[in-house]
C-alpha cells in the first residue's frame, strides 16, 4: 500500500515524487519509458530558471531524479492498463498484471506529438519521418530537411538540425511564426533555415531507401509544390496521454485533464500536473509548478486536511 502513485517521469512526475517523499509519504513513480520525458529529448533548455548558462535536457532531468530519489522515491518501469476505485483505495493494473494499491495518484502522464495523418507519414516513420530532431538528427548529415510547424518546439529543433543539415525548411501555415521572438531572431539570421509561409504538407513520398520529397500546397494561392528532403520533421502540437483513463475524471473537449488551482481532478484523491491537464502554458517551469502543488495536495488529502 503507498500513500501516493505517480504516473508519468517527466519534471512535474519527478517534482511531484520530490514533494511527497520529503513528506515522508510512501512514493512510487511509474515511467513506461524514460524519467525525463520529453526533456530528455530536448537539446538545451535556456529559459528554466536557476541555469544562466542553459543545460542540457538529459542533465536536468538526471539531476531532478536524483534529487527525487535520495528523499526515498521509488521509480519502476511499466504502462498504466487500468486504474479501479474502491472506496478511498485506488488499485493501479499495468500491463503486465502487476497491481498496486495507493490513498493518492496523481497523473503526470505529459503528452504525445500529434501526428499530421498525411499519406506517406505512417509508411515513412522511422525512415525519414521523426517527431524528435535530438534523437534522430544526426543520421542527416548534409541532407535537405523540412520542419512541420511554426512554434518554439519547430523552431528549436529547426535551429538544432542546421548542425547536421545541408538546408532546413520550415513549413508553416500561417505567415509568421508563433515562436518566442528569441528563437525568431536566431531563424531568420540563419543561412541554412528557409521559412516557407502559407503552406501545408499533403504527402510525403520516397522509396525503399526512405523519405525523398515532401508535397506542399500554397494554402492562400492553392499552388502545390514538391521540396526533395530526406527528412520530415513533424511539430504541430501534442495529444495528452489521457486514453487509458476510460472517464475516471473529467476531460476537456481535446481531452486533456480538468484540474482546479489544487491540481484536484473530479476525483477525491487523485491529482493531475504537467502537460496532461488542461492549462495555458506548457514548459519546463509550469510542470514544476504543477508537481508541487500536486504532492503538498495529496499530502493533505491523506491527512484529511484536504
Amino acid at each position: 500500500m503507498y500513500d501516493t502513485i505517480i504516473i508519468g517521469g517527466g519534471p512535474a512526475g519527478l517534482t511531484a515524487g520530490l514533494y511527497t517523499s520529503r513528506a515522508r509519504l510512501k512514493s512510487l513513480l511509474i515511467e513506461k519509458g524514460f524519467t525525463g520525458g520529453q526533456v530528455m529529448t530536448t537539446e538545451w533548455v535556456e529559459n528554466y530558471p536557476g541555469f544562466e548558462e542553459g543545460v542540457s535536457g538529459a542533465e536536468l532531468s538526471q539531476k531532478m531524479e536524483k534529487q527525487a530519489t535520495k528523499f526515498g522515491l521509488e521509480i519502476i518501469q511499466g504502462s498504466v492498463a487500468d486504474i479501479s476505485l474502491n472506496d478511498n483505495i485506488k488499485k493501479i493494473t499495468l500491463e503486465d498484471n502487476t497491481q498496486y494499491e495507493t490513498k493518492s495518484i496523481i497523473l503526470a502522464t505529459g503528452s504525445n506529438p500529434r501526428p499530421l495523418k498525411i499519406e506517406g507519414e505512417d509508411t515513412f516513420r522511422g525512415r525519414g519521418v521523426s517527431y524528435c530532431a535530438t534523437c534522430d538528427g544526426a543520421f542527416f548529415k548534409d541532407e535537405k530537411l523540412a520542419v512541420i510547424g511554426g512554434g518554439d518546439s519547430a523552431v528549436e529543433e529547426g535551429l538544432f538540425l542546421t548542425k547536421f543539415a545541408e538546408t532546413v525548411y520550415i513549413i508553416h501555415r500561417r505567415d509568421r511564426l508563433r515562436a518566442t521572438k528569441v528563437l525568431q531572431e536566431r531563424a531568420f539570421a540563419n543561412p541554412k533555415i528557409k521559412l516557407v509561409w502559407d503552406s501545408v504538407p499533403e504527402k510525403i513520398a520516397g522509396d525503399d531507401s526512405g523519405v525523398q520529397s515532401l508535397h506542399i500546397k500554397n494554402i492562400k494561392t492553392a499552388e502545390q509544390s514538391r521540396l526533395e528532403v530526406r527528412g520530415v520533421f513533424i511539430y504541430v502540437g501534442y495529444n495528452p496521454n489521457t486514453g487509458f483513463l476510460k472517464g475516471l475524471v473529467n476531460l476537456n473537449e481535446n481531452n486533456y485533464i480538468i484540474t482546479d488551482e489544487n491540481m484536484s481532478t473530479s476525483t477525491p484523491g487523485i491529482f493531475a500536473a504537467g502537460d496532461v491537464r488542461a492549462k495555458p502554458l506548457k514548459q519546463i517551469a509550469t510542470a514544476v509548478g504543477d508537481g508541487a502543488t500536486a504532492g503538498v495536495a495529496a499530502e493533505k488529502y491523506i491527512e484529511g486536511n484536504f
